[in-house]
């Protein structure tokens, strides 16, 4: 039975994508079989994996929709171990459209059913807000990982999010657990890094995972490549950080 992991994060610009899609490769390179999904619109995921945005025949907004079921849409990527469900800028519409549906919340996690004995890991790449897309992500998912860069604004901003997820666990989705917090953009020569680090222990304490993700050149190359960073540069800084994030992840879900 596949674990369904959410990345969220109301901010932009904090490396959701950059971690959803190497995460997924990692582990998939330890042996699992990951299924990763598209749900931002701006479909940096999908061409993070390698599959074109343009011209999709099947994507988040179909399976969500109910237009195509889940088996019809899962493609194939190029990287070990490792699927995809992608998205463009269709899905835009399916923010909307999932209002005339009674069972909005749950039009993900019902669409999932079918292939989550296919699966190890299923990973779900949320757009940079809290609307009805995350909200499907969050209900459908067993836990959520929060990738966080490492700055002030945001520890205003997983505070929001902590309050999100704990609406979901009232109405929709109380086995939802936040898994973990994953520092990213991390620089230790930088005094504010230390200080956010030591915010976030005084109150995250059990939720931060032990590696945090340093700013990394190859890792900022990758996505224009169409790889996760591994394939990129294996010996990069950015692709040995995301193994171990990867390992931590086995050991928590």
């Amino acid at each position: 039975m596949a674990k369904i992991i959410s990345l969220a994060n109301q901010k932009g610009g904090v490396g959701k994508t950059t971690s959803c899609v190497n995460i997924a490769a990692s582990l998939g390179l330890l042996g699992n079989r990951v299924l990763i999904i598209d749900l931002d619109p701006q479909g940096n995921t999908t061409s993070g994996v390698g599959i074109t945005k343009r011209g999709l025949s099947g994507s988040t907004k179909e399976l969500l929709n109910g237009e195509m079921g889940v088996k019809d849409i899962i493609r194939e990527t190029p990287y070990e171990n490792l699927w995809a469900i992608p998205a463009n800028t269709t899905l835009t519409s399916a923010e909307f459209e999932l209002f005339d549906f009674d069972d909005s919340e749950y039009r993900m996690k019902k669409a999932l059913e079918p292939i989550m004995d296919d699966f190890d890991y299923v990973l779900i790449d949320c757009p940079p807000s809290l609307g009805r897309l995350t909200v499907n992500a969050l209900t459908a998912s067993d836990a959520v990982i929060v990738p966080m860069q490492c700055e002030f604004y945001a520890l205003e901003g997983l505070s929001q999010l902590m309050i999100t997820v704990k609406l979901i666990q009232k109405h929709y989705n109380p086995s939802l657990t936040v898994s973990g917090i994953l520092v990213t953009m991390y620089n230790g020569r930088l005094l504010l890094s230390m200080q956010v680090i030591n915010e976030l222990k005084k109150h995250y304490q059990d939720k931060l995972f032990e590696t945090k993700i340093s700013r990394n050149v190859k890792l900022s190359e990758a996505p224009s490549f169409g790889k996760p960073v591994y394939y990129h540069d294996r010996n990069s800084k950015g692709a040995k950080e995301y193994l171990e994030v990867a390992k931590e992840i086995i050991a928590r879900i």
